[in-house]
């Protein structure tokens, strides 16, 4: 069987859209197979048992679908008018129906001719199930009443009169033969227990009931009715839980997801809901008409959603599971040859050809994106990272310190980022390239946390290696100083002295001073 974990979370094709596991399990599920039927599809129901089949109930006729046939399997057409409630028994060979007549029709599957009929109802008859025990059948009628028959005898066995409105819905307990539940549309759902003759427990749903559900567990029961889904707690004593309202109009039906129990309505709004273990709802599906039913099945190798509609439309939506194609992922494709990627690399264009320049997108960085969109601490961050070449860094600081905003970005750090920061000014500071920008950052930090250095005592340890990093280094440099006095000195006495001869007299000036003479 299909299984999800709806707890992760993933990342939905739309930009921004968060899902999880459990509404991406249903969006999954690929369009739907529509068939027409002959008219509005008041029931579906799949089968228990493999290959699970599964009957639809319309207009005058009751027919079986296989998983994939769009063709009906089998049809039982001997309804003199419309049929309601086509139901399974538990071993899915035999089938129960009611009808507008009054009739109940029991049929096997098999065959085409019903092998028990049960007269008694005075009106139609819209809902009818087998018990667990599968030789008793329940029934329930607009003439009020509900009744119980067997399956052996053809005779009724015990009837309810409780209900003051028509009886639509009915559930039946899986683990006690017994126990079956009805819904009607005098407002009230109603716990039948057959032992004791008569009704256990009264639920208010305040709106007429279409349907009621039970969980498997048996301890929740569903009850829809109205705009309203109403989900109830069996063991307290019939607690209301929650009264979910998501739905425009009148919810007809509802269903379980035997994946970890998920809860489907449909209503007469068009659409379907998906809820999850907290009755939130993860998905929606859209149709064309208003839907009166609705039923899922969870096969071996997919996953079936069959909605009937009020235009005689009976649409199913498949989905494969999701190990059929992670064996399809696991073959990896083959990709393109080299030669593909060097084709015309080396092509020389003639004369004639207009040559088309293809323009080189470039890809900023994370942090010359955080700079472009003004957040300069994130900046900061992001270049003070192991895997950020120092030059990166400063070139990062320079630009904050053009801009005016290094200050900011230094601003309101916590211990854990100044601490980055401070390891970065003790690795960088006696590099002459960046010493005097790093001083100024230095300056800045001392600025900025002074007060508050004491209590963080990382960070004043690294300012006290910094100081005496810093000392070192002014030590150094008058060391340096001082060498370099003493080269400039030796250098000057190892330079030898030329004389200065006075300026020699040119012929013109000799010949100028002859004739003064």
């Amino acid at each position: 069987m299909a299984s999800f974990k709806p707890t992760k979370v993933q990342t939905y094709p739309k930009l921004g859209e968060k899902v999880t596991e459990d509404a991406l399990y249903w969006k999954n599920y690929k369009a739907p197979v529509q068939i027409k039927e002959f008219g509005a599809v008041t029931r579906i129901e799949f089968s228990p048992l493999p290959p699970h089949n599964y009957v639809v109930t319309a207009s005058t006729r009751i027919q079986v679908y296989g998983p994939h046939s769009q063709e009906p399997l089998r049809s039982f057409t001997r309804f003199r008018d419309t049929a309601y409630g086509g139901s399974f028994r538990s071993d899915g060979k035999l089938l129960v129906a009611g009808s507008e007549e009054g009739i109940i029709r029991l049929f096997d599957i098999s065959g085409r001719v019903a092998l028990r009929q049960f007269a008694g109802h005075s009106k139609a008859v819209h809902v009818a199930s087998f018990l667990s025990d599968g030789f008793r059948v329940v029934s329930g009628s607009d003439d009020l009443s509900c009744r119980m028959w067997d399956v052996a005898s053809s005779t009724e066995l015990s009837s309810y009169t409780e209900h003051t409105d028509y009886i639509r819905a009915a559930a039946i307990s899986r683990l006690n033969p017994d126990l079956f539940i009805t819904g009607s549309y005098d407002h009230t759902v109603k716990v039948f227990d057959a032992r004791l003759g008569g009704s256990v427990m009264t639920l208010q749903h305040g709106h007429p009931v279409e349907s009621v559900l039970l969980y498997p567990s048996e301890a929740l029961l569903v009850s829809t009715g109205g705009r309203y889904v109403k989900v109830w707690d069996l063991l307290k004593g019939g607690q209301q839980l929650v009264s979910l309202k998501n739905h425009h109009k009148t919810v007809t039906c509802a269903c379980l997801s035997t994946t970890d129990n998920r809860l489907l309505t449909g209503s007469l709004d068009r659409h379907v809901k998906v809820y999850n273990s907290s009755y939130k709802v993860v998905h929606s599906f859209d149709y064309a008409a208003s839907i009166l039913s609705l039923a899922v099945a969870v096969m071996h190798f997919e996953d079936l959603v069959a909605v009937g509609m009020t235009n005689g439309v009976l649409s199913v939506r498949h989905r494969k599971h999701s190990e059929d194609k992670q064996e399809t992922v696991g073959r990896k494709r083959r990709g393109p040859a080299y030669r593909m990627f060097v084709k015309g690399k080396n092509y020389v264009p003639k004369q004639d050809d207009f040559v088309v320049s293809k323009t080189i997108k470039q890809h900023l960085q994370k942090y010359d994106k955080q700079l472009k969109s003004f957040q300069v601490s994130k900046a900061l961050d992001t270049a003070l990272q192991v895997n950020v070449k120092p030059d990166v860094t400063i070139a990062v600081m320079m630009e904050l310190n053009r801009r005016g905003t290094l200050r900011n970005a230094l601003a309101g750090r916590d211990e854990k980022s100044l601490t980055t920061l401070l390891q970065f000014l003790l690795k960088h500071i006696t590099d002459s390239r960046f010493s005097r920008l790093l001083m100024m950052v230095a300056d800045i930090i001392i600025e900025l946390y002074y007060q508050v250095i004491p209590q963080a005592p990382i960070v004043e340890r690294l300012l006290q290696r910094l100081m005496e990093v810093l000392g070192r280094e002014a030590e150094l440099q008058q060391e340096l100083l001082q060498v370099l006095g003493v080269l400039d000195t030796l250098f000057a006495s190892l330079t030898p002295r030329k004389e200065v001869m006075g300026p020699t007299a040119t012929p013109i000036m000799q010949e100028s001073q002859l004739q003064a003479a």
